[in-house]
């Protein structure tokens, strides 16, 4: 089933059937502060709809996804090739044995953050995609920090219940200057989901932003939100 992304810049086919792409990765994607000609790092890449933002947002950058499922890394190879992306690619692995080439200046990921506790899916794509084992956060931080250059980024999308966990794993990584940028549902509500950044060596306090609110109380989404969701503009970390 092939839909389309950024207001139709993007080509992206995904299964009939499993987990389905919702709107946190174009937030991801959004929020790297890549520019041309650096290498960014997304584990978890499951159909490649964060790095497609990306490469459309940004142009000329060389990125690589990690996805462990063969079906969804031919997906996003696909994908890939749909979009004319000639910088990207996909490797076939699994975050704790993956061997990019390299260094990178940007690593990102949306990991499988719901809780162990709930309610399972009976369909085992949606399943992988949603939940991961215990110490999950702690892995894939390390995993992902281990690529990066010195003053390089660490970004990930988190639920605001695993806040904690997350950033602890960020924290040991070696990442500091931490960030959060909280997604809003509706103004005056409170944030489920979350953007957490780190820097490599970085020693800055942590800092909360004003964050981003999804919807307008009448529906549909914020001009904001719509700008970054459709027009392809960027997330900011930066402190108002």
């Amino acid at each position: 089933m092939t839909e389309t992304l950024l207001g139709g810049r993007v080509r992206h086919a995904q299964l009939a059937s499993g987990h389905r792409t919702g709107i946190e990765p174009v937030l991801l994607a959004a929020s790297i502060p890549a520019r041309p000609g650096e290498r960014v790092l997304e584990g978890g890449t499951g159909s490649g709809a964060a790095l497609l933002c990306l490469a459309a947002r940004i142009g000329a950058i060389e990125g690589v996804g990690i996805e462990r499922d063969p079906t969804l890394a031919a997906l996003a190879r696909a994908n890939i090739a749909a979009n004319g992306f000639t910088g990207l690619s996909v490797l076939g692995a699994d975050l704790q044995v993956a061997r990019p080439e390299g260094m990178f200046d940007h690593a990102f990921a949306n990991p499988p953050w719901h809780h162990q506790a709930g309610t399972r899916s009976a369909d085992a794509g949606r399943e992988a995609a949603r939940r991961g084992a215990g110490g999950l956060f702690a892995l894939w931080a390390a995993r992902l920090a281990a690529r990066l250059r010195h003053r390089g980024t660490l970004t990930l999308a988190i639920a605001a219940a695993t806040l904690p966990d997350a950033l602890a794993a960020i924290a040991a990584a070696g990442c500091g200057s931490l960030t959060l940028l909280p997604l809003w549902p509706h103004a005056g509500r409170p944030a489920r989901l979350l953007l957490l950044r780190g820097i490599k060596g970085g020693r800055g306090p942590c800092v909360v932003l004003s964050g981003l609110v999804l919807h307008r109380p009448e529906g549909g989404y914020t001009e904001q939100a719509e700008a970054i969701l459709r027009d392809g503009a960027t997330l900011s970390f930066a402190a108002a």
